[in-house]
């Protein structure tokens, strides 16, 4: 099953949910700022994405710039952070099996497809 991390507020992530739609392929939409994922939810993703924490956060986020960009943080205090502030997390992230991408641009998704 296929797993796209949406917010229907960004456009990438609304651009990412049609690619989904269009490919005809069953897929499940996680709308992660109200079912937030858990601490070991965002390692796996962030596993599967073969990234680091850091590369998971949107820096340009009025959270990240007044509570953290000053400071310095472990992997785990990143991921709490996320968890605690899902607005940090990047979007759309989409899941296929053991593969998964950050759909920016979001013609990646089609690369997991």
């Amino acid at each position: 099953m296929i797993t796209i991390y949406h917010n229907n507020r960004c456009s990438k992530s609304r651009t990412g949910l049609q690619i989904l739609k269009n490919s005809g392929k069953p897929f499940e939409v996680v709308t992660y700022l109200e079912d937030v994922p858990s601490e070991n939810e965002l390692k796996n993703i962030i596993s599967l994405l073969g990234i680091k924490p850091i590369e998971l956060v949107r820096k340009n986020e009025a959270i990240w710039k007044e509570q953290y960009k000053e400071t310095e943080l472990s992997d785990a205090d990143l991921i709490s952070a996320m968890v605690k502030n899902p607005k940090l997390i990047e979007r759309p992230i989409i899941i296929n099996g053991k593969q998964a991408v950050i759909g920016r641009p979001p013609e990646k998704i089609l690369d997991i497809l």
